[in-house]
């Protein structure tokens, strides 16, 4: 059973934000602290990755480890089990999906989750230098 009425929960949800998490901000920061020129959730491109950079033909993904289902971190709810293994399982095909169109256009794709980041941000960048 949940703990908040539905109206509550609907409400709750209503604010979790598809784009500009704080771990988005504080990544595009570096990004464009080493002179690196990006695009941020284009919709213009397939998957609408949260970070574009044209130029190189590179997008890059930051994935949280809740809605991506991280092996070391996500948690499913206790509540309504079944719904939340789906939902998390279609985002995780979506995201395979993606990548393999992007790799079949000859992109480059960087996927990084979200505790990769919090816990060295230097090292991701490092890992994208082009």
């Amino acid at each position: 059973m949940d703990t908040v009425s539905k109206q509550k929960r609907s409400e709750i949800m209503s604010h979790v934000k598809s784009k500009d998490s704080k771990i988005e901000a504080l990544f595009r920061k570096e990004l464009w602290k080493t002179g690196l020129r990006y695009r941020k959730n284009s919709s213009k491109y397939f998957g609408k990755p949260d970070i574009v950079l044209p130029k190189y033909k590179t997008v890059i993904f930051i994935d949280s480890c809740f809605w991506h289902g991280c092996k070391k971190h996500c948690r499913v709810p206790s509540i309504r089990k079944n719904y939340w293994t789906q939902k998390i399982a279609r985002n995780s095909a979506r995201d395979k999906e993606v990548s393999k169109h992007y790799k079949k256009q000859g992109w480059k794709i960087f996927r990084f989750w979200e505790h990769e980041i919090k816990k060295n941000m230097a090292k991701v960048i490092r890992k994208i230098s082009l």
